[in-house]
């Protein structure tokens, strides 16, 4: 990546019981393309008597992109949806105008120990279809594109890249590609990217005009067509971006969309707890987070 605009470090943030790396947003790069909001997951080890449970909780103006490296989670929603995220799949939730969901360890696993591993992102919807109706759709690992070249293994986890398209049914122009090698060697990408891109290194480094950048670092591209890097031996990185927005996003807890009225309706929606329930996990639900009075 011959031409980095900006470093971004992980940053520890709390969801609840759970620690992980955030990404983005970031003060000074609020998305990347479409892409509003990343976290990293662990690695963490969960003991016989810790879970992963994340209890019901709403959103509206995105759509939700769950990819594991580790470990299991049990996706359920207000549509009905009940489906284990199992490590290479790719789960992908489209709330529109608002849906509620939780994800947990599965039963089977709650009294073992477990690891947990993997990448929590949010997708902003385009202003026309910020109120859809919400969507679900579950994409095994063997249906995501994967090919070689050289040394060089990708997969086009979402979107459109390298000629090739994925199954996951996105709504803007977007990619998010997993590359591996097992040595180091040149990656040039040329022209086969769009709009703005991010490099996220998960494993191993890469090395750009002389700099060295590790693990736990997401670089954000001047320039998504001029993306050529050394990456080094059993690295994994993942790239992503696209093409952004005309208009400004808001984010106000799990909520995201161009309009503050459309936020502050859900918010309101949420204290009242009108949202539609979760078949089997209508009691439990993370409140909204009002801000402490002194």
């Amino acid at each position: 990546m011959s031409n980095i605009q900006l470093i971004i470090e992980e940053r520890a943030a709390n969801i609840g019981k759970f620690m992980v790396g955030r990404l983005l947003p970031f003060r000074q790069k609020r998305m990347v393309g479409p892409f509003i909001y990343i976290d990293h997951m662990g690695p963490v080890k969960l003991s016989e008597e810790e879970n992963f449970d994340v209890l019901p909780h709403p959103h509206i103006g995105l759509s939700t992109l769950t990819f594991l490296f580790e470990g299991s989670i049990m996706h359920r929603d207000t549509l009905g949806n009940a489906v284990e995220i199992k490590p290479g799949a790719v789960n992908w939730m489209t709330a529109g105008k608002g849906i509620v969901h939780s994800e947990r360890t599965p039963e089977y696993l709650r009294h073992s120990a477990k690891n947990m591993h993997g990448l929590q992102i949010w997708v902003a919807l385009p202003k026309e279809l910020e109120q859809m109706e919400p969507e679900f759709f579950h994409v095994e690992q063997e249906q995501i594109p994967a090919w070689t070249e050289g040394d060089l293994q990708f997969k086009l986890v979402a979107g459109v890249a390298f000629g090739r398209k994925s199954p996951v049914p996105v709504y803007s122009k977007l990619f998010m590609l997993e590359i591996k090698s097992a040595a180091k060697q040149i990656v040039n990408i040329g022209n086969q990217l769009y709009g703005e891109s991010g490099l996220y290194i998960l494993e191993g480094a890469i090395e750009s005009e002389g700099n060295v950048y590790a693990p736990n670092q997401l670089l954000v591209a001047k320039d998504s067509t001029l993306c050529e890097f050394t990456i080094h031996e059993n690295s994994s990185i993942y790239i992503f971006g696209g093409e952004p927005f005309p208009e400004k996003r808001f984010i106000d807890w799990n909520f995201v969309s161009s309009s503050k009225e459309l936020i502050e309706a859900a918010k309101q929606k949420w204290l009242a707890q009108s949202f539609p329930k979760i078949k089997g996990d209508e009691t439990a639900y993370i409140p909204y987070p009002l801000p402490n009075k002194k």
